[in-house]
């Protein structure tokens, strides 16, 4: 008689619902996702992703974890168009420091379309037999007790069901209840906590001029020095075929666009620097303007919590929503999945004894770099939290800011930098004595006066 596979249900079949399948598949669990919305079979928008219309990237941190859970996603995604930017060489930013020089690579990130890169990913996680996709499919609640979850119940086709498992994940995103749940099996609400900077979104995608369809560098003209108010800002990302999508930010004493006309002026006159209005000059609009206000950054420290159930473990944005303009979402999805996929190896099997518990602390420690990231800068954003800047949040930013003004005359601690926002490296690193010193020092050259773009790249946008 055959030993019986252990059984797993993931909630949300998003990028990070489907790297936790597959990280669990790989544990030799059979793996159930379900997906409220129905899933398109091609690079396609959804309802539950609105956030897809706008700038999105893999930083290399998160690409090498993708590539540890589906051998072979990055080949994919490039042979898809998707092109492999090398980290700073291929970057023209405008820093609230300044300039950055265009340094030797020391990361990488694939900029894509949302669509297309979810479409790789699913194609490749749905190809393992022993994951089976249950969409239009919503999950109401779990089952069991606050000692431990034992399924959940879904409703799909009019009927309700509970699917038994002996490991749920919750990955269901902004959205999630999964607060709600663990205090209906009568645990205590777990801590949390919200830094909304106001920032809002407008994105439109273009076809960039011909000259400039391959090889042309990301730009991103970043707001100003934290706390001024305004988060004037914007990044043009080249992406598969010879587009580039552009998302432009405003704060909440900011008028961003909804109209063409508007997003084009609102490019060249009020972000810091002209660069991507003069650009978008020469690109071909292929949408219209698509405009979001859901950026705030959300942490649960469900690891904290004294009492969690067996059998359940929450992750992706359900965990830790991040503002997207730091790119980090889907970065850190992949990396909790290898986390939780080593976590279930380590204990014995998704229904192991005290597996979730580890689970769900070494899942946190995952989001510590990029949370810290984001609400590093969020927090001095007027009305971001009720209470304002803590002083560790001061004295981090007082030594943040530090270093990023050195990173723009200094290469060795451009590329430490660097290593943390690709998350390749955690925020330990920048404490190092050879950062600490560098930091005191500052810039060893002097700060540029414009965008370090070449000759070349003037040429092919148009703009010689």
């Amino acid at each position: 008689m055959s030993e019986r596979k252990p059984t797993a249900v993931v909630l949300g079949g998003s990028l990070a619902g489907l790297l936790a399948a597959r990280a669990l598949a790989s544990t030799g669990a059979r793996v159930t996702v379900v997906e409220r919305d129905a899933l398109p079979s091609g690079p396609e928008p959804r309802k539950g992703l609105p956030q897809a219309r706008h700038v999105h990237q893999l930083w290399s941190g998160g690409a090498r974890a993708l590539e540890e859970l589906l051998p072979g996603a990055q080949d994919a995604l490039r042979a898809a168009g998707v092109n492999r930017v090398p980290v700073t060489t291929d970057m023209v930013v405008l820093s609230a420091h300044g300039w950055y020089r265009r340094w030797p690579e020391s990361a990488f990130m694939l900029p894509a379309g949302r669509d297309l890169l979810d479409r790789v990913v699913r194609d490749l996680v749905l190809a393992d037999d022993t994951i089976e996709l249950l969409d239009r499919t919503e999950a109401l609640g779990v089952t069991g007790t606050g000692q431990a979850v034992t399924g959940v119940r879904v409703r799909g086709d009019g009927a309700e069901r509970t699917l038994d498992a002996d490991l749920v994940v919750d990955a269901t995103g902004r959205g999630s209840r999964a607060a709600h749940w663990l205090m209906e099996l009568g645990l205590p609400e777990p801590a949390r906590r919200e830094v909304d900077s106001g920032l809002t979104y407008a994105s439109r995608l273009f076809r960039a001029p011909e000259g400039a369809r391959e090889g042309f560098p990301v730009v991103s003209i970043e707001p100003g020095q934290r706390g001024s108010g305004s988060g004037r800002g914007g990044v043009l990302l080249p992406v598969e075929d010879g587009k580039w999508l552009v998302t432009l930010i405003g704060g909440r004493a900011d008028d961003p666009p909804a109209t063409g006309p508007e997003f084009l002026r609102y490019a060249r006159e009020e972000l810091r620097h002209p660069l991507i209005g003069e650009l978008l000059t020469h690109a071909e609009p292929l949408t219209g303007v698509t405009v979001t206000r859901t950026t705030a950054n959300r942490r649960f420290f469900h690891e904290r919590s004294l009492r969690w159930p067996e059998r359940f473990v929450v992750l992706g944005d359900a965990l830790c929503a991040l503002n997207p303009v730091y790119g980090h979402g889907m970065s850190v999805a992949a990396q909790s999945a290898v986390a939780l996929r080593d976590a279930v190896l380590r204990q014995g099997g998704p229904g192991a004894p005290g597996l979730a518990r580890r689970a769900q602390r070494a899942v946190g420690r995952t989001v510590r770099a990029a949370w810290d990231l984001a609400i590093g800068a969020d927090v001095f954003y007027p009305g971001a939290t009720q209470t304002g800047p803590t002083v560790r949040d001061r004295l981090v930013s007082a030594y943040v800011g530090r270093l990023l003004l050195t990173a723009t005359g200094n290469g060795r601690v451009a590329r430490r930098v660097t290593d943390v926002t690709s998350l390749e490296a955690g925020a330990q690193v920048l404490l190092a004595p050879r950062m600490l010193l560098a930091a005191a020092v500052g810039p060893l050259r002097p700060p540029l006066s414009g965008p370090p773009m070449t000759t070349a790249e003037r040429k092919a946008a148009g703009l010689l």
